[in-house]
C-alpha cells in the first residue's frame, strides 16, 4: 500500500502538468482510496510530496477531475495540521471560484472543501466572507434545494459564518430568511429542522434578519411547531418545543419585529403568546412571559396589556411558583411586571390589582436573579406612589431583607437594587414611620455607603433620601449617621471636582439639615467646611452658587 502510495504520487505530479484527465482520475482515485483507509498517513505523505502545490491548477471548472481533486482536498483539510499548508498552497481562491460552477457534485465537495480548511478558523472564516461566499451560498441553497447533501453544506457553511459578527451585514442583504423559511417548512425530520435551526439562532441576533424572517412567515412555522409538540413526552419533541419557542422569544427583542407581532395587541401572534401563560409546560409558560417582557418594551404596548387583563394572568403564573417554584418562570414573570410598571398610569392599576402583595411572597428566594427583578419591580412600582411606598416602608420585613441584600457582595445587581429600594421609600412615602423603620433595621449606613457610589443616579437618590431623614427624623438618625461619617463623606464630596454638580447642590442641602443635631453640627465646624463651601459661590452651575452662598450663611451663622 505505502509503495503504491508512493508510486501514486509521483505519477500524479507528472499528470497534473501534462493534464492527462484519465491517469490523472487514476490517481485521484487511488488517492481518495488510500485516504478512506488511513487518512492520517496518506495525509502526511501528501503532505511531504509536495503535491497540494499543484492542486491550485487542477481546481478548473471544465476538467472532468475537479470534483475529485476538491473531494481529496476536504479529505486531508478534515486533519488540523494539514489546514494551513492548504492555505499556504493557494487553494482558498480557487475554491471560491468554483462554487460558481453547475456541476452539483463540484459543489458539494468544494462546499466541504472550503469548510474543513477553514473549520475553528474565525480568520479563514473572515476571509471567506470578503470574499463574497456568504452571496453565492445563498444562491446556491436557492437553486439546489431538492439536493439535500447540498443543502446540508450550504447549511453547515451557514451555521459556522453566522457566528462571525462581520457576516450578519452580507446575510441581512441577501434572501437567506425566505430561502431558510422556505426550507423549514419541507422538513418533516426532526434533525434536519433541527440544523436548520442552529443557523436561524445566531442570524436572529440580528434586528433586520429578526424582521425578515418574521416577515418571511418564521413566526407561524414556530406556533406550529408548539401547538403540535406542546403535549409530546418524547424526548425530540420537547426539545424542538424549547427551540421553538425560545427562537420566538429572540425574535421579539427587536424593535420593529416586536411591533410588527403585536399589531396594536390584536395581532394572532400576541394573543397565542398569551395562552402560553396558563399552559402546565413550564418552557411555554418561561416563552410566554419572557414574551411578554419583550412587549412590554413601550409605553403604549404596556398600557394596552394592563387594560387588557395580562397582570392577572402573570399572578396567576407567579403563584404556581412561589413554593419550589420554577426559578427561571419567577424570574421572566417577574420581568414582565417590572416592565409593564414603567408607565406612570400602571402602577396604580397594578398596586390595586395586589401586584405588590403577589411579588413580595418571592421575599424568601435565596436566587439573586428572582431577587434582583423582585427589587426592580416594587422600585418601579412606588415611583411616585406616595401611599403605596409608606405601605412597603413599613413592613418590617421586607425593610429587614432589604437591609440583609444591601450586604450581599457576591450579587452587586441585587446589592444596588436593594439600596435604591431603601431610598425609594423615603424619598417617595416622605414618612416618618418609615425612616423609623429603616433607621430600627439598620439601613442607614447603607444609604450613606450609597453615596459614595460610583454612579452618580444613585448618589443622588442616596442624598435626597437622607436629607429627608436629616429633615424629618434627624433625633432617630442621629447616631447612626454619626457612626456612618457621613459628616466626612459630604466633605469628601463637596472637596472633589469631580463630583457631578447636582451631588454638590443636594450634599450642601443635607449639610444644612444636619446643623439641627448638636454632635453632627460639631463634626461640621470641626471639619472646614467654610473653605469648601464659599469656593463653590463662584460654581459654573448657577444652582450649585446659589446653595453655596445659602449654606455658607448658614454656616457662619451656626459658629
Amino acid at each position: 500500500m505505502a509503495d503504491n502510495l508512493s508510486d501514486t504520487l509521483k505519477k500524479l505530479k507528472i499528470t497534473a502538468v501534462d493534464r492527462t484527465e484519465d491517469s490523472l482520475e487514476g490517481c485521484l482515485d487511488c488517492l481518495l482510496q488510500a485516504l478512506a483507509q488511513n487518512n492520517l498517513e496518506t495525509s502526511e505523505k501528501i503532505q511531504g510530496s509536495g503535491i497540494l502545490q499543484l492542486f491550485a491548477s487542477l481546481l478548473i471548472p471544465q476538467s472532468s477531475c475537479t470534483a475529485k481533486v476538491a473531494n481529496v482536498i476536504a479529505e486531508v483539510a478534515k486533519n488540523e495540521f494539514m489546514r494551513t499548508p492548504c492555505v499556504d498552497a493557494g487553494l482558498i481562491s480557487p475554491l471560491v471560484q468554483l462554487l460558481h460552477s453547475k456541476d452539483q457534485e463540484v459543489l458539494l465537495q468544494t462546499g466541504r472543501a472550503l469548510g474543513n480548511i477553514c473549520y475553528d478558523s474565525h480568520s479563514l472564516q473572515a476571509q471567506l466572507i470578503n470574499m463574497g461566499v456568504i452571496p453565492t451560498l445563498v444562491k446556491l441553497l436557492g437553486i439546489h434545494c431538492q439536493n439535500s447533501a447540498l443543502t446540508e453544506m450550504c447549511l453547515v457553511a451557514f451555521g459556522n459564518l453566522a457566528e462571525l459578527e462581520s457576516s450578519k451585514e452580507q446575510f441581512a442583504s441577501t434572501n437567506i430568511a425566505e430561502e431558510l423559511v422556505k426550507l423549514f417548512k419541507k422538513q418533516i425530520e426532526h434533525d434536519k429542522k433541527e440544523m436548520i435551526f442552529e443557523v436561524l439562532a445566531p442570524l436572529a441576533e440580528n434586528d433586520a434578519i429578526k424582521l425578515q424572517l418574521v416577515e418571511a412567515g418564521l413566526v407561524e412555522c414556530l406556533l406550529e411547531i408548539v401547538q403540535q409538540k406542546v403535549d409530546s413526552d418524547k424526548e425530540d419533541d420537547i426539545a424542538e418545543l424549547k427551540t421553538a419557542s425560545d427562537l420566538m422569544v429572540l425574535l421579539l427583542l427587536g424593535d420593529e419585529s416586536m411591533q410588527k407581532l403585536f399589531e396594536g395587541g390584536k395581532g394572532n401572534v400576541f394573543q397565542r403568546v398569551l395562552s402560553w401563560i396558563p399552559s402546565n409546560n413550564h418552557q411555554l409558560q418561561l416563552a410566554g412571559a419572557l414574551a411578554i417582557a419583550n412587549f412590554a418594551r413601550n409605553d403604549g404596548n404596556c398600557i394596552h396589556m394592563v387594560d387588557n387583563g395580562i397582570v392577572e394572568k402573570l399572578m396567576d403564573l407567579l403563584d404556581r411558583h412561589v413554593e419550589d417554584g420554577n426559578v427561571t418562570v419567577q424570574h421572566a414573570a417577574l420581568s414582565a411586571l417590572r416592565n409593564l410598571a414603567i408607565p406612570v398610569v400602571n402602577k396604580a392599576k397594578m398596586l390595586s390589582a395586589g401586584v405588590t402583595e403577589a411579588v413580595l411572597k418571592f421575599l424568601k428566594s435565596e436566587m439573586p436573579p428572582v431577587q434582583f427583578k423582585l427589587l426592580g419591580t416594587l422600585r418601579m412600582l412606588i415611583d411616585a406612589q406616595a401611599e403605596a411606598a409608606e405601605q412597603l416602608g413599613k413592613n418590617v420585613k421586607l425593610v429587614e431583607r432589604l437591609v440583609e441584600w444591601c450586604e450581599a457582595k457576591d450579587h452587586a445587581g441585587v446589592m444596588g437594587e436593594s439600596n435604591r429600594l431603601l431610598s425609594a421609600l423615603i424619598r417617595h412615602s416622605k414618612s416618618k414611620d418609615v425612616i423609623k423603620t429603616i433607621v430600627q433595621s439598620g439601613g442607614i449606613k447603607h444609604l450613606v455607603t450609597m453615596a459614595t457610589s460610583e454612579h452618580v443616579i444613585m448618589q443622588n437618590e442616596a442624598l435626597v433620601a437622607l436629607a429627608l431623614i436629616a429633615a424629618l427624623e434627624l433625633v432617630t438618625a442621629e447616631k447612626d449617621l454619626e457612626s456612618a461619617k457621613l459628616v466626612q463623606i459630604l466633605h469628601r464630596l463637596l472637596a472633589d471636582d469631580r463630583s457631578a454638580p447636582e451631588i454638590k447642590y443636594n450634599s450642601m442641602v443635607l449639610i444644612c439639615a444636619l446643623m439641627g443635631s448638636e454632635s453632627l453640627h460639631k463634626e461640621v465646624q470641626d471639619l472646614s467646611f467654610l473653605d469648601v463651601v464659599s469656593k463653590l459661590r463662584s460654581h459654573e452651575n448657577k444652582s450649585v452658587a446659589q446653595q453655596a452662598s445659602l449654606t455658607e450663611q448658614r454656616l457662619t451663622m451656626g459658629s
